[in-house]
């Protein structure tokens, strides 16, 4: 099986099974796990912060640090397409009574900051109260160059916002840019990266930040159901993967750039766009046809927003693109 739906559905390689079967496990609800000790203490120095927390999913992440950044009644300001307001189920409006503020984004997760601007609130009871801005890279591939990242931090800090990132994939944005992953993540006051995607983790993400917004985090954390156990098992799993699996995810982004190359050779097959391990094309035809046929030959692709996204990752070989091309250009004629 090919499967190109999401980098988040990679199997745990025998080195990872040996990691997680021989990882020193304590009860992380105490604060005496020492293999979440070592990750936590590992993900912080990695993304130049002082202090980081170890949680179940990204969505979670993401929430904490809203909840650790706002309180009930607040405002944070983020893009209309980006993955905290569209996709996490409104977790930030229902379970932390924060209000959000969409702006203007471009296809690329660019946000109009002067939109950002405009939409701040005057200090005035009638009003929310805007207390962050929130960006994401990358975005659907695309990588948000440090100089907008820095702009961005100049307009939040001239507003007097904190300021997030919703990195989940900020480890391709990182080996994109040829950059240490602190380097993409030093404007900002709190992080979100996520082990499980690209990483080849089975589970779990990690919130960096101060360790006062840490500690507020670690108590959303246990409200929202996110407190483990021998959480260990799943730590080391996410030790494995960011000291084995960061270096090599640039051949994933030479794969995707394979991919797309041979795709836009096909008759009826338009490549969209193609960033970091992501692909997006438009098929000519019934797409739904077209992906139910490939599938039919072990090629799994998905529809999403119209168009067929298309995602390397480390389960997926040079000699697995050929093979996926072969497959969908037989399903496409």
């Amino acid at each position: 099986m090919i499967d190109l739906r999401s980098d988040t559905v990679t199997r745990p390689s025998d080195g990872m099974r040996q990691a997680i079967a021989s990882a020193e496990v304590g009860d992380d609800v105490w604060g005496d796990d020492p293999t979440v000790i070592k990750l936590e203490r590992a993900t912080a120095l990695l993304l130049g912060k002082q202090a980081a927390l170890f949680v179940p999913s990204g969505t979670q992440s993401n929430l904490c640090a809203l909840m650790a950044h706002c309180q009930r009644g607040d405002e944070y300001v983020v893009g209309e397409n980006a993955h905290t307001f569209k996709y996490e189920a409104g977790g930030a409006a229902v379970l932390g009574s924060i209000q959000p503020q969409t702006v203007r984004t471009d296809r690329f997760g660019v946000l109009d900051l002067n939109h950002v601007r405009a939409v701040m609130k005057p200090d005035d009871d009638h009003f929310a109260r805007t207390r962050l801005l929130c960006l994401e890279n990358s975005h659907d591939g695309h990588v948000l160059s440090l100089e907008y990242q820095n702009e961005a931090a100049s307009v939040a800090k001239e507003l007097g916002l904190g300021f997030h990132l919703d990195g989940a994939r900020l480890w391709n944005a990182a080996a994109e840019l040829g950059v240490e992953p602190s380097v993409v993540a030093e404007p900002f006051d709190s992080v979100s990266v996520c082990l499980s995607k690209g990483l080849g983790a089975p589970v779990g993400s990690v919130l960096v930040g101060t360790p006062e917004l840490i500690n507020q985090a670690r108590k959303w954390r246990k409200m929202l159901g996110g407190a483990l156990r021998q959480s260990g098992i799943l730590a080391a799993a996410g030790l494995y993967a960011l000291d084995n699996n960061r270096a090599r995810m640039v051949e994933d982004h030479a794969n995707a750039q394979r991919l797309a190359s041979k795709l836009s050779e096909i008759d009826g097959v338009t490549v969209d766009a193609q960033a970091t391990n992501m692909i997006f094309a438009q098929f000519e035809g019934d797409s739904t046809s077209i992906v139910n046929r490939a599938a039919e030959h072990d090629v799994l692709v998905r529809i999403t927003n119209g168009a067929c996204r298309m995602v390397t990752h480390l389960d997926v070989s040079e000699a697995d693109i050929d093979t996926a091309v072969e497959v969908l250009t037989e399903a496409v004629n």
